[in-house]
Parts: structure tokens; sequence; C-alpha cells
């Protein structure tokens, strides 16, 4: 298993974590050496492949052979290492501004991971250099498009490799950029200023390093841990509408849930119920029955949304402990050629989970920019003012943040549509089928950015209509400390004015986490684990 240690988090092939791939990604954690058995396992693999090349008696793709429809062609065994470096610099075709850093650096630590299983063929000083970027601070500059998802993050890849790869003596230097002490360089400059020498790639090394969709899982890694943090902070923003609009509790109730049996809408109804305990907002009309169902079904939205996490959770995880490339040595094979070329590098079990993902966080924003339009709208706020401020009319108040809320949900619902339908045969036929992984993941991604937005705009939203409900009555145990941490960052609004910054500022508290962490501990002093 893998795990933080003194040295850092440790690379086995197998056991990494989400969370582990965050910290190394956004918090800079450090990765240790690989151990002794990871290393001979790798080594045994590498072996393996230098006898094919030293014996020339087969023919093993990407090794001796050349690559997709070319794999008909032999290669000399003199020319193997060209080969492995022919493919790097063939491959580093991407386009579009630079992939964010954090993104480059999950993908790296996937793939020394991926590398470190040993059914690579790949020596242990390629996952030693990748580690040592990692730790040093160089991050290649990867640009941000130009992946299919099969075969594999190709272009991504390259990108990374083409620093980490030693030109061979007779060709110009093709090495790629690098950010490095806050430059951007030419990546052996960067790797010559980290102290880290590159890597004269031998044969097959070069495939090993751009074959998987790596990057894509990189990147879904991230966004998984995102979700999940957004689907919590539009909980708390759930609750605070349902106290501010004097909402009905009975659909939090746990029995309707318990009868249904989705884990996840009982999980939200819970946490709703645990924010709002206390309150002498809700339930203020005895009369009332059940509320809109912006309100009354945000158990089965959020809840449907945190069981399709789950499902995608599981797919993440395996896919950065995978074997993602091709062709890979198994040393077990009861045979003398120990390869088996497949298909492990496509990327359709993460375009899959990426679609969805983009699907589901799609939604959270959908139902919270209703819940805005109701705060904002005094026909449907009960007594609230129009867009919620004391002068309407005079004043516009929150009409535009809800505009721009209105504007986050449309995109989300293009930016929603499935990549993984879509396949654009490449490499003369020979890849005739792509998973267009890389898309899914980037798009599931922005559509996050965009909800993350949208429940601010509802938090806002909402801290602004309680503010408008009479003081003397009493908030919910968490939404009351959710109301204060929100006004720590935003004043009132009285009278127009710009609501850009205060809307970045609460969004970067729902992105950070801490705002989710205070609501949280504040509900646990008062005895009960609100977040599960």
């Amino acid at each position: 298993m893998n795990g933080v240690t003194t040295d850092g988090i440790s690379l086995t092939g197998t056991g990494l974590t989400i969370e582990e791939v965050v910290a190394v990604a956004r918090s800079n954690a450090a990765v240790s050496c690989l151990g002794a058995d990871v290393r001979h396992r790798m080594q045994e693999s590498a072996d393996w492949v230098k006898r094919v090349i030293d014996e020339d008696r087969q023919a093993v793709y990407g090794v001796n052979t050349g690559f997709g429809p070319l794999a008909r062609e032999r290669i000399r065994r003199e020319d193997a290492r060209a080969l492995s470096y022919n493919v790097v610099v063939a491959c580093g075709v991407g386009v579009d501004d630079p992939l964010p850093a954090e993104i480059v650096r999950a993908g790296m630590l996937i793939r020394a991971n991926s590398l470190a299983k040993g059914f690579s063929g790949v020596r242990p000083i390629v996952v030693d250099t990748l580690i040592a970027m990692l730790n040093a601070g160089v991050t290649p500059v990867v640009p941000a498009k130009g992946s299919l998802g099969a075969s594999g993050d190709l272009a991504p890849l390259a990108h990374i490799a083409m620093v980490l790869a030693e030109t061979p003596a007779d060709l110009p230097d093709d090495s790629g950029f690098a950010f490095y002490g806050g430059e951007c360089l030419n990546g052996h400059e960067a790797m010559t200023r980290a102290g880290i020498p590159p890597v004269l790639l031998e044969a097959k090394e070069g495939l090993a390093l751009t074959n998987g969709a790596t990057v894509t899982a990189g990147l879904a890694s991230l966004a998984v841990r995102d979700a999940w943090n957004l689907v919590r902070n539009a909980e708390v923003a759930l609750a605070m509408s349902v106290e501010a609009l004097h909402g009905f509790s009975d659909a939090f109730d746990p029995h309707p849930h318990l009868a249904r049996g989705h884990r996840g809408q009982q999980e939200t109804a819970r946490n709703v119920m645990r924010l709002v305990d206390g309150s002498e907002l809700v339930n203020r009309h005895p009369e009332k029955v059940q509320d809109a169902y912006s309100l009354r079904c945000g158990p089965q939205v959020l809840g449907a949304v945190r069981d399709a996490l789950r499902f995608i959770t599981s797919v993440v995880e395996t896919e950065i402990n995978a074997a993602s490339d091709n062709p890979l040595i198994f040393m077990d094979l009861a045979r003398e050629n120990k390869v088996i070329s497949a298909g492990n590098f496509h990327g359709e079990p993460l375009a899959f989970a990426m679609d969805q993902l983009g699907m589901v966080t799609a939604e959270i924003a959908s139902i919270s920019e209703r819940r805005t339009f109701r705060l904002t709208t005094p026909e449907l706020s009960d007594g609230l003012p129009s867009m919620l401020v004391v002068n309407p009319g005079l004043n516009c108040g929150y009409m535009m943040p809800q505009y721009t809320a209105a504007s986050l949900v449309s995109d989300n619902k293009t930016l929603a549509h499935p990549d993984s339908v879509d396949s654009i045969p490449t490499s003369a036929n020979q890849e005739d089928h792509v998973s267009m992984s890389w898309n899914a993941a980037r798009h599931a991604r922005e559509i996050i950015c965009n909800s993350e937005q949208v429940v601010a705009i509802e938090l806002l939203s909402a801290a602004q209509a309680l503010d408008l409900r009479p003081a003397d009555l009493q908030r919910g145990k968490g939404t009351a400390i959710a109301h204060r941490l929100i006004r720590e960052q935003v004043e009132v609004v009285e009278r127009d004015r710009s609501l850009f910054l205060p809307m970045m500022a609460v969004a970067d508290l729902v992105r950070a986490g801490r705002f989710l962490e205070a609501v949280a501990a504040a509900v646990r002093e008062s005895g009960g684990e609100v977040f599960e």
C-alpha cells in the first residue's frame, strides 16, 4: 500500500489515493524514493526489453517496431533509443494555453505510480526522475488541448516526457519548456537549475511515458475532490435557503428517505436537518404542507449527486493505480514472449466517469440557481423584499447576481454534452475508436468551477435574506455560523454597489473548503456530526 511516510508519499503501483494525488498536486507534498521491491520489479521487466533488443529475434510492438499503422515496420536494434526518443517528440503537439501546474503534477505522480507497477519495461531511473521533478518543483509546460484519450493522453504526456528525456547527441535540443523557480524556461535549462540530469531513454521507455490516459486521471482526481467539496457546500446553501424562505422541515425528516432507500438522499437530508436544528425561521407557517421542488427535493437531487460521486470516485481510484500503457510485460507468463499487446491506454472508463461528473455537478448549479431566483422574487419568497434590498427600484440589489447564475447554468448545459459519445478515427484507422476522455475531464472541471460560483451566489443571497428576517428569531446551529462566516467576508447590501468582489470572495471560501470546515466544526461542537 502507498502512504505518507516521514519521507513523503511512497509509490508502489497500488494503493495511491485521491487525497495523496491532491496533496502532491496542490500542496507540494513530498514523494519518497522507490522501495527495493519496486525497483527490482521494474528492473526485471526492463532487462527483458533489453534482451529483446540484444537478441533481435522477435518483433515486439513499440520496442523494435514502428507505432500505430507503422507497426509492421521493424526497427534496427541500433535505432532502438532513437525510436524511443522519436515517439516523445513526435507526440508533443498540444495546443492552447498551458495547463495549471496542479494538473500537470497530478499527471506526473500518477504516471510514476503506473510505471512503478513494473509492467512497462521501464528502468527505475525514469520514475526516480519524475519523482525528483515533483519534489524540486520542475513542472513541464503542457498545452491544454490535443488529447483523444486513446492511445491515452499522448500529447500532454509527451510534453512532460520532453523535459525528462535527454536529447541524443546528434539531434537539436527539443526539450520543450518547464516552469521552475517562478520562470518559464527551456526544459533542460529547468532541469539543470534544479540539479536533475535528464534521462537518455532506452527501448520502450518513450512509449511507456506517453501511453495512457494518465493526465486525464490526474485532472479527474482533482475534479472528484472538488465535486465532493461542492456538494457539501451546496447542502449548506440549501439549508440557508430553506431557513430564509420559511421552508417546511418535513421534506428532510428521515422517514421518506429511509422509505426510498438511497444512501445519498438520506445523508443530504440528515445534513440539512442538523444545519437548521434550533431554527425558529423554519416551519413558520403551520398551514403550509409542502415547498417547491428546489427546496423539497434537495435531498433527492443532491443525494443522487452523492451516490454518483461514489461510483465516479471508485473509477478514478482504480485508474490512478492502473497499468495503462501498451504493450505490457508480464514476467510470470509461461512462455518466452512475455509481452501482451492490448488496450489499457483507452480512456473510456474515465470518459464515462467524467461525463457523468459534469452532468451531476451541473445539476447542483441548476437547482441552486432556482433557489436564488426564489429568494429574489417577492411572489415566491414569503415576504422578502424584491431583489433582497430594502429600497428596490432605486436599487437592483441581488438582481444581477441571479443573472450571472443563470448564465453559468446555461453554460453548464452546453459543457455537459457527453464527450464519450464522440469518436474520430486517427492513425490511418488503426486507432478507429477513441474515448475523448481528456475533453470530458476538461469540461467537467469547467462545470465544477461554474457551479462553485453559482452556489456562492446562493450563499450570498441566502445570507442577505436572513439579514432581512427578524433578528430576534433564532437561527439554526449550522446556518447561524455559515451566515456569520459570510458576513466576515461581505457586508450586507443596503444600496447598490459592485458585487463582483463579494461573489469572488465567497466562491474562494467554497473552493478552499474553509467555509465547510468551519460550519462542520460548529455543528460538531453543538453535538452532531454533519457532513458524511
